[in-house]
């Protein structure tokens, strides 16, 4: 009598593996073959849980269960994090292969603080020279029509962002999409190509951005660094910004020299009174907002005075003098 229902079970448990057998082999090699390209973007610290699940959203593969318990008889690939590129329905042993091989879609990340030419050589990092000289080409062209009438250059005129670089992008398409990133950044803060403000107009207004971004460094300091610009350009006082300076010679940081302050070149705001021609990198919003809106101060002056960034506002120059010692106290 205890034959029969057990020869049942053992019999219901044998087509189960089959059929379990039979489904995970059909998410194991897909039937159909691969269909077309997608991209996913693996963030640090994604545990394989979490790539599984933006594989099954992206349509990769059709059941993230069955890719987690594929990793861990395998073993799981090695995932870095960065862009990947996989077709939909494709194999497990294929999407293993790609995501042990690393990030297989160049990405370029434009921050804040970085001039085009920084852009460029980091394009040309990731997808070779030629790409990277005709996205500086287009961006000489494009500089001739854009709303806010540059001077020649599109610096500060590219949003920040991370863009990728997919096989059939082309040059121009991914300067279309930075110069769309500023746009809607502008947008946010309230800047149009015809907005004005303290003065200035749209262009200058984001030149002055652009200092105030590479001078003030951290957003708690730009508002008042905007202010300092603001209050010089009404005095008709030369803004002695030493990254201008820089910016002429080609550099980003470091000391600077007397020798380079005495370089002659229209960015050189110790011999020059006014904004430089261009803006002179990329802007956050944080420091276009610092310059639609400034605090009210009549600083003239600024100094680093701690390591975490803090910065001391000073409206005469003993004043002034007085927070450099302090800074010189701190080793800055």
């Amino acid at each position: 009598m205890l034959i029969s229902p057990l020869r049942k079970i053992l019999a219901a448990a044998g087509a189960l593996a089959v059929i379990g057998f039979a489904w995970f082999a059909l998410q194991y090699f897909p039937p159909g073959g691969s269909g077309r390209e997608v991209l996913i973007t693996v963030q640090p610290g994604d545990s394989m849980a979490v790539i599984a699940g933006e594989l099954h959203h992206s349509g990769v593969i059709a059941s993230a269960f069955a890719f987690r318990v594929d990793s861990l008889l395998e073993g799981a690939p090695l995932v870095r994090p960065g862009a990947y590129e996989l077709a939909q329905g494709a194999s497990f042993p294929s999407i293993r292969s790609i995501l042990n091989g690393g990030p297989n879609v160049p990405q370029v990340d434009v921050v804040p603080g970085l001039t085009l030419r920084e852009i460029a050589l980091a394009i040309a990092n990731d997808v070779g020279n030629p790409f990277a000289s005709s996205f500086l080409a287009d961006a000489d062209q494009a500089a001739t029509t854009s709303a806010y009438r540059p001077q020649g250059s599109l610096d500060g005129l590219i949003g920040p962002g991370r863009y990728l670089i997919t096989p059939d992008e082309t040059p121009a398409q991914l300067l279309a999409a930075m110069r769309q990133s500023f746009t809607r950044e502008a947008t946010t803060v309230g800047l149009t190509p015809t907005s004005t403000a303290q003065g200035l107009d749209a262009y200058q207004l984001v030149t002055a951005a652009s200092i105030v971004e590479k001078e003030g460094y951290y957003a708690k300091n730009m508002p008042n660094v905007a202010r300092v610009i603001y209050n010089r350009l009404a005095r008709a006082m030369p803004l002695q910004m030493d990254s201008t300076v820089l910016y002429a010679l080609g550099l980003d940081g470091g000391t600077v020299t007397h020798s380079m302050l005495r370089t002659r070149t229209p960015y050189n705001t110790y011999l020059n009174v006014g904004l430089t021609p261009t803006p002179i990198c990329v802007v956050s919003p944080q420091a276009l907002d610092a310059v639609l809106h400034p605090p009210a101060g009549s600083w003239l002056y600024f100094v680093l005075v701690k390591k975490d960034g803090t910065m001391a506002f000073s409206t005469t120059y003993a004043e002034q003098l007085a927070q450099e010692a302090i800074a010189a106290k701190a080793g800055l």
